[in-house]
């Protein structure tokens, strides 16, 4: 690996570096309880808590045809 090749590849670890380090952190019980609250508000617009309607269920089974 050359001199030039080096520095690069270190300017661009600075960079990243300084990229992370303005980034606002928020605790993790913090994100939990906004979580939850974000679930707990949009919970009756969940298809695996509500169930999809019959209608509208693009993965119901098909219907057989029969000919006598």
């Amino acid at each position: 690996m050359s001199a030039s090749s080096s520095v690069t590849a270190l300017k661009k670890v600075v960079q990243q570096l300084q990229l992370e380090a303005r980034l606002t952190r928020v605790k993790v019980s913090q994100a939990a309880a906004d979580w939850k609250q974000f679930c707990l508000q949009n919970a009756q617009h969940d298809p695996l808590l509500t169930g999809v309607s019959s209608s509208t269920n693009p993965f119901r089974p098909q219907k057989v045809c029969s000919f006598l």
